[in-house]
């Protein structure tokens, strides 16, 4: 099964393990409940987490991105979550088993469209984590950002988020201080005690 299929990159690895286990917490009712993407129900953000990852693992094969526009999802499923998610995870993960920490530039979907590794797969992996604790608040799981992933994507949200904010991609960041997981997502814009 795609579980297996391991990047290679802990954080990126470890941001599939939080995307994938919340949208399998997910309640069989709760697919159009609002997000803190506040034009987007859960369907929606699954949509576009499972698009940029194909789209990351794109930017690195030269294989077909998504299908659809990732920031104009459709709302509707064909077939279950699973069956959208797993591939694109699974994609993104052998793209980046790829690629060695000594590599030079790599490819990725987001300006500048090249990084470093370290900072292209954390990028990936900021994408996909950050949008599992979309999902996850939006349907009552428990955040599925540890302080330990929250300290490691920071500096990833610093280095490629400003030119992203100027395409709606994140909101304005929030001026407050709090923990590691509160600072992080502050800093995306997002209000770390949203609720539906």
């Amino acid at each position: 099964m795609s579980e297996t299929t391991a990047s290679g990159w802990t954080l990126l690895d470890s941001a599939h393990t939080a995307l994938r286990d919340v949208v399998r917490g997910v309640p069989a009712g709760d697919w159009n409940r609002p997000t803190p993407c506040s034009e987007w129900n859960v369907t929606q953000v699954l949509q576009h987490a499972a698009g940029d990852q194909l789209a990351y693992a794109s930017a690195i094969t030269g294989e077909p991105g998504p299908a659809y526009n990732p920031f104009a999802p459709s709302g509707t499923l064909d077939g279950t979550p699973a069956e959208l998610l797993e591939p694109a995870l699974t994609a993104c993960a052998a793209a980046w088993a790829t690629i060695g920490e000594d590599a030079g530039p790599t490819p990725v979907p987001v300006p500048p469209n090249t990084l470093s590794p370290a900072l292209g797969s954390g990028a990936a992996a900021l994408d996909a984590a950050v949008h599992a604790w979309d999902i996850a608040v939006a349907t009552g799981q428990p955040s599925p950002l540890t302080p330990e992933m929250a300290r490691e994507l920071l500096p990833v949200a610093k280095a490629i988020v400003e030119p992203l904010r100027q395409y709606g991609a994140f909101a304005a960041a929030i001026e407050a201080d709090g923990d590691d997981v509160d600072d992080l997502l502050h800093y995306l814009g997002r209000d770390p005690h949203w609720k539906a």
